[in-house]
């Protein structure tokens, strides 16, 4: 099954950079900000557009166009806006640095970005994360986390896992599945180093391979099997990689019915998934969130959130 990712935003044309930095300019200008003007405009520009406007604006204006964002707006909406005029990278970046500052570690917001991410989109962030934060990013993961959870994020962050282009082998998926199961259903204990270095290793398409072969010879899919071996963040993880593999539109279709389900939303879940997949494959999770919850996206969003903040995810959300 191939995967159709469908973004929400999309460059919009006529486009005009220097129209743009008026209106934003005019929008937080004298009294009062215009917000709707604000969403308007930069939810309905692609990440490129907004730093076009960005660049224009401090030229016209000799004003940094993030500075008056935040000057002028507060709270969960101002976090949407300032993610919206991040380069995507370096958002995730930051999505990363936050998880692992202070005390605590978000072992969740880990496993989301690091283990949904192709080889190729993983050495675009390990060399972003170095020169925006002047440490390697498999150091200071390595001193927040522990365990087999920690050598397996070290793994896939080194860059070990084979590209997109590599040729999927059927026979080595047979193999592979072979070893899988000898290090968890068929003894005593599981072996984690085994269940590390093939999903790490394996690019996404070899992976479905292996399960379908996985499935085959025990008879269990590898989510039971995983549920059965592992616990805790090493669990979250490797269900992360199988979920990825299989729909990552599922994956954060859930991630995102976690976030708003029960008392209270996880409201930095939200905002990071809608900014960061918003022109990748936004459209497909709504389409996989109506299709698992029978109830709209849209509709959950507005349940959960008010003012600027609604208004804003809404307008990235595109049509209901």
């Amino acid at each position: 099954m191939d995967y159709q990712p469908i973004p929400t935003v999309k460059s919009v044309t006529p486009f005009d950079a220097s129209q743009d930095a008026q209106v934003l300019r005019a929008a937080m200008k004298g009294f009062g900000t215009d917000e709707q003007e604000i969403i308007d405009i930069l939810a309905g520009r692609s990440n490129q557009q907004r730093q076009a406007i960005k660049a224009i604006y401090e030229s016209e204006f000799e004003r940094d166009l993030v500075e008056d964002l935040k000057d002028e707006l507060g709270g969960k909406f101002e976090d949407v806006i300032v993610g919206l005029m991040m380069p995507p990278v370096e958002y995730l970046c930051k999505q990363l640095h936050s998880a692992m500052a202070g005390i605590g570690t978000e072992e969740a917001t880990l496993v989301e970005i690091l283990c949904t991410k192709s080889n190729e989109e993983m050495a675009e962030i390990v060399a972003t994360y170095e020169e925006r934060y002047q440490r390697p990013l498999a150091e200071q993961m390595c001193s927040e986390t522990s365990g087999f959870f920690r050598r397996l994020l070290t793994l896939i962050v080194t860059g070990v896992r084979d590209g997109l282009n590599s040729p999927v082998n059927a026979e080595e998926a047979k193999e592979q599945a072979a070893q899988l199961y000898s290090a968890g259903e068929a003894k005593l204990g599981t072996d984690e180093e085994v269940f590390n270095r093939i999903m790490s290793h394996a690019s996404f398409p070899q992976l479905r391979l292996v399960f379908d072969e996985y499935k085959e010879l025990s008879g269990q899919t590898i989510e039971q099997a995983i549920k059965h071996e592992m616990s805790d963040e090493l669990h979250e993880a490797m269900m992360a990689i199988v979920e990825c593999v299989q729909s990552p539109a599922a994956f954060f279709a859930n991630r995102l019915y976690k976030a708003m389900n029960g008392a209270g939303t996880d409201d930095a879940t939200l905002i990071r998934i809608i900014v960061s997949r918003s022109e990748i494959d936004l459209e497909t999770i709504k389409q996989e969130f109506e299709r698992i919850y029978n109830r709209t996206l849209h509709s959950a969003v507005v349940a959960e959130t008010s003012g600027d903040y609604k208004r804003a995810l809404i307008a990235l959300l595109g049509t209901a």
